[in-house]
């Protein structure tokens, strides 16, 4: 939305907006983008062939568990900055608090391992590949979340950006663990929080381009 749009909706009284349009575009945006990630996925990589035992393990539900809360706290946020003058203070408690879960998760894993398998439990096996993999499905999602946010009134648009990407690149991981076969906690608080830092990173530096009013 341009600054003279929105003063110009302001000057002329038009007060009915929906109380939920913002939802709305998010989920508009979401509705588009998930399942162009998912096709994507099953696509280039395929479904797990033991998902159906994997689902069964405690460590899968962690894993999703930690990529879901991320998601839903980078929601929180976006929803948040979509909107001039909104309250930010519990919003980098909330994007801090899955991460420092699974970090404690994984330290006590590291700490509890014998030493000749403290690497392992780090690397796993798809270590190379996992971030870009995880940069890659959030194109889609990165997209309609832009999008969704062009179009509104976001004012920390830096913030803005970080957080639209976070909130692409958690989703994203979330559709990659449904391919991915590892569980361990190191692996998964470095690698994963890796790939979904790049399209954060990259919404922060395209963010005074892409958000501006």
């Amino acid at each position: 939305m341009k600054t003279d749009e929105l003063v110009a909706l302001l000057a002329a009284g038009e007060s009915a907006v929906n109380p939920h349009a913002v939802e709305r575009r998010y989920a508009l945006a979401l509705s588009f983008g998930l399942p162009l990630a998912g096709l994507l996925m099953a696509t280039l990589l395929k479904l797990r062939p033991d998902l159906s035992e994997a689902v069964l393990l405690p460590a899968f539900w962690i894993k999703a568990g930690f990529v879901a809360s991320l998601a839903g706290a980078a929601l929180f946020a976006v929803l948040r900055l979509s909107r001039p003058g909104a309250r930010l203070d519990r919003v980098p408690a909330l994007l801090a608090a899955p991460v420092l879960v699974i970090w404690s998760l994984a330290a006590y894993a590291l700490f509890d391992a014998p030493p000749q398998q403290r690497s392992a439990l780090f690397f796993g096996t798809t270590w190379k590949g996992c971030p870009l993999v995880i940069a890659v499905l959030s194109v889609p999602l990165f997209a309609g979340v832009m999008w969704a946010m062009k179009g509104l009134a976001p004012t920390h648009t830096r913030f803005a950006g970080f957080a639209a990407g976070l909130l692409s690149g958690a989703s994203a991981a979330l559709i990659y663990s449904l391919h991915c076969p590892e569980m361990a906690m190191p692996f998964i608080g470095f690698w994963y929080l890796l790939g979904i830092l790049i399209p954060a990173v990259v919404g922060t530096l395209l963010s005074n381009r892409l958000l501006r009013w």
